[in-house]
């Protein structure tokens, strides 16, 4: 079966005889003629103490009331988990050589050794086989959950994390179809998980309230379910460490004065000019705005001042991040090639996410349209997401802070079997198609001090809580086994369900979702994955 493939540079753009030219964004971010941006969703508040989102402004009492109405300049946040998604753009591989999906029974209900063929994996490969060299089987649970021994995504994982904390690490696959190599599908959860929550109150933020990475409604690669459309939560921009630190400006007087006495000074200012526009008259029609407008302005310099004078944001400066000690060492995030640009994209949202700054990020990683070539690309650039995957993890470890992440791409790819034996291929399937019926997505939960717990009273029922949905033997996607394996918004509206549920509100989901299409109270239970690990909001762990 072994089969010849052009070699070139795994980054360099992919021409397709089988597609037409690139012609919107989305085709040249899949395609690696353009790389992926990243984006934030606002959510909590400082980093300055153990938990981040129990900080709160230390203005005076009067004004730091004042900021929530009218002049609220942003949430201190709800509390909610931090949640992150990538957007792996083009349709990249999950099932089998990454994630394990099974039959019924749950990941360990493995497919056929054709079925498992279609998913890019040999014979001798095969979950239920054993690795010849290390003895250790092929399906592997050290994250909770179920990878293949050698998926590249489980070893940019490993390659991020502190050995050990892999053990407070679990997640959910879920089969799901979705169109090939198009922006059209509506994938993106940012604007759901800004809402859910108990009242619709979700995740939201002191910087920033939505954002994703690029210049459009969603933020990224795919588009969003438009029943969450809401054009107050359209994003901003974060793309690099410099957006991050360019997101506050607290101006010159912080560098001259203290932050105290540079608070105290914009404080003055704010009551000297309340003062005075309290007996002006603009003779404007909307005098009363534009004097709330004054004031407001001030105020809100006040605040910034108070909770981001001196305090370090960039995080290419953050040792837990770059350096000795950090998750990307210097050489690595500097190295101004493909790989570093993805790490101080992940930097930079995780940086924001993680310390409050942000309730919810989302990376888009562009060139998984990765078919046609040797399997060595797709296993390149899988380890490559594994890796900001892994950098998530591993940073909320180290601020003992719980996440959620999802993963999701445009489709996906599957093998006829032609095997790629360069170091590099590693002896697997060669992609050599686009194939939707393959498709499916995850999301993995950290949680400080003990791994999340499947629902489930038995070893069976774990496994379906674990797996929601399941793939017949030939390796596709079998469309009826669940409302999300073949329509995208119920996959999204899966993703927000569990959500909630990490939080202990999912039977508020209805409430926050109406017109969600995922059946009734029993149905739901058998989409959710998780056990909550906070009651509410992440001040009250359970």
């Amino acid at each position: 079966m072994a089969k010849k493939r052009n070699a070139r540079h795994w980054d360099a753009p992919q021409l397709h005889p089988d597609h037409p030219r690139p012609v919107t964004r989305r085709d040249f971010v899949a395609q690696g003629f353009l790389s992926g941006a990243a984006y934030t969703l606002g959510g909590g508040i400082m980093s300055l103490f153990a938990n981040p989102r129990e900080a709160y402004a230390a203005l005076s009492p009067d004004l730091d009331g004042m900021l929530q109405n009218p002049c609220q300049i942003a949430t201190n946040g709800a509390g909610k988990i931090p949640f992150i998604c990538f957007d792996l753009a083009g349709g990249a591989n999950i099932a089998g050589s990454n994630v394990l999906i099974g039959q019924e029974g749950g990941q360990q209900d493995f497919l056929s050794t054709d079925g498992y063929r279609r998913q890019g994996l040999p014979g001798d490969m095969v979950p239920g086989l054993n690795d010849p060299i290390s003895g250790l089987p092929y399906a592997n649970f050290d994250l909770g959950l179920g990878f293949h021994l050698d998926s590249a995504f489980r070893r940019g994982i490993l390659g991020s994390l502190t050995p050990g904390n892999e053990a407070f690490v679990n997640g959910a696959v879920i089969p799901a179809r979705s169109d090939n190599d198009t922006g059209n599908n509506p994938h993106n959860p940012m604007y759901g998980i800004a809402r859910a929550g108990a009242g619709g109150v979700g995740a939201n933020g002191s910087i920033l309230t939505l954002a994703g990475s690029a210049n459009t409604d969603s933020g990224g690669n795919s588009m969003l379910p438009m029943s969450l459309y809401d054009a107050e939560l359209r994003p901003t921009k974060v793309d690099r460490p410099s957006d991050v630190t360019n997101l506050v400006d607290t101006g010159d007087l912080v560098g001259i004065l203290s932050k105290e006495d540079a608070t105290a000074v914009m404080e003055s200012i704010y009551r000297l000019t309340d003062a005075k526009m309290s007996n002006v008259d603009t003779q404007l029609s909307n005098d009363a705005v534009v004097k709330e407008l004054v004031r407001c302005g001030y105020l809100k310099a006040a605040d910034i001042a108070d909770r981001f004078g001196g305090v370090p944001i960039d995080p290419s400066l953050d040792p837990q991040i770059v350096g000795p000690t950090g998750i990307f060492t210097d050489a690595e995030f500097n190295a101004g090639d493909r790989d570093a640009r993805e790490f101080q994209k992940t930097a930079s949202i995780m940086k924001l996410v993680m310390n409050g700054y942000a309730g919810a990020g989302c990376i888009q990683m562009g060139g998984y349209d990765y078919h046609g070539g040797r399997r060595a690309e797709g296993e390149v650039k899988d380890e490559r997401a594994g890796r900001c995957i892994g950098a998530v993890l591993e940073y909320a470890a180290r601020l003992s802070t719980p996440v959620m992440i999802y993963v999701f791409s445009d489709g996906s790819v599957s093998s006829n079997g032609a095997i790629d034996n360069t170091a590099e291929g590693r002896g697997k399937g060669e992609w050599v198609s686009d194939n939707s019926s393959t498709a499916g997505a995850f999301f993995l939960v950290y949680n400080p001090g003990r791994r999340p717990t499947i629902i489930g009273a038995t070893p069976e029922e774990i496994a379906r809580h674990q797996q929601l949905g399941y793939m017949g033997a030939d390796g596709s996607v079998q469309r009826a086994s669940t409302p999300a394996a073949n329509n995208v918004p119920l996959l999204v509206n899966t993703v927000l369900l569990n959500y909630m549920a990490l939080h202990g509100e999912q039977n508020l989901f209805g409430q926050v979702f109406p017109n969600h299409g995922l059946g009734n109270a029993a149905l739901q239970d058998s989409m959710t994955a998780f056990t909550p690990i906070c009651n509410g909001t992440i001040a009250n762990p359970v």
